[in-house]
């Protein structure tokens, strides 16, 4: 099926009401994912979150997409524990391996789930599908039900800026078959580029240590996380990508957006345009202080509760 393009419009308005949502996410990938499955879960004047979904991933610290999955699956579960939220909010295993070709899903309990929640959803109250790693889930999801392009909206950090040089981007370069399915399929997206947009969102071991150090259990744990991932900190800084997607969803002012022509990935993953594909949301800056702001001022408050 296909919306329309008023249809796929109103979809892509920005949302002011809480939404109901589940997170996508290769939790041990990186530093970052920790810190938004935290920010999702404090931010319930916006956010419901309903499930979480382990996303493969393939680099140093993994043997393969399938141990990347399990390693963010555990994580993922140790992060839920300290929350206190791991018996009320489920997560679900994804993906063993990416897409074989732009025809087959592959079977994982996240893509059944998640097809399940969004069959159950309306068109006038659509579960948003947050998605911070490869969106393997999702392009499968999609696959085994197309029907749920009409169902769900997809917020998804992948790729870099539609003005760079080229879209070699951790999250979309590891499943391009995926990456091609959800720009094509014209389900609601969302995208958050990295390189060029998400990229500002970058804060130093200073700056964790005043601000989220203290902030609990949960604080201590991505402190030490942080600290963790490298040794000598001296004039370093990284950046939390991943909290870019929720932070569009509890204050849409802070990442300006606008519609563009859904773009399209070549074989040597660079972006190519045509005006007469469906429309998407493109976000092309952010409010990096208010972001971390908010994320920072929910922790503690959270830890004083």
């Amino acid at each position: 099926m296909a919306l329309t393009t008023e249809q796929l419009i109103n979809r892509l308005k920005v949302p002011t009401s809480r939404i109901r949502a589940v997170l996508d996410t290769d939790t041990f990938n990186e530093i970052d994912d920790q810190f938004a499955v935290v920010y999702s879960l404090l931010s319930k004047e916006k956010l419901q979150m309903e499930a979480f979904y382990a996303a493969p991933f393939y680099n140093e610290l993994s043997n393969g997409p399938k141990d990347g999955m399990e390693k963010s699956f555990d994580e993922l579960q140790r992060i839920l524990e300290i929350m206190g939220v791991r018996e009320s909010v489920p997560s679900y295993r994804g993906s063993e391996a990416y897409l074989p070709d732009p025809s087959t899903p592959v079977e994982s309990e996240a893509a059944r789930n998640l097809v399940e929640r969004a069959m159950a959803s309306t068109a006038d109250d659509p579960l948003y599908v947050i998605s911070i790693g490869a969106i393997t889930n999702v392009a499968s999801a999609l696959l085994m039900e197309p029907e749920i392009i009409d169902k769900i909206v997809v917020v998804w950090l992948g790729g870099h800026a539609l003005h760079w040089k080229d879209t070699k981007e951790f999250n979309l370069k590891q499943d391009l078959h995926a990456s091609r399915i959800v720009f094509d399929s014209g389900v609601p997206l969302v995208l958050i580029p990295c390189k060029g947009v998400a990229s500002h969102l970058s804060t130093s071991l200073s700056e964790i240590r005043d601000y989220v150090k203290d902030s609990g259990p949960i604080g201590e744990y991505l402190y030490e996380t942080y600290k963790n991932c490298r040794e000598d900190h001296y004039a370093y800084s990284r950046v939390i990508w991943d909290i870019s997607a929720i932070a569009y969803l509890v204050q849409s002012d802070w990442l300006p957006s606008t519609l563009v022509h859904s773009p399209m990935i070549s074989e040597d993953f660079r972006w190519s345009f045509d005006s007469n594909r469906h429309f998407i949301r493109y976000v092309h800056d952010l409010k990096r202080d208010d972001i971390f702001k908010d994320l920072f001022t929910k922790m503690r408050l959270a830890a004083n509760k």
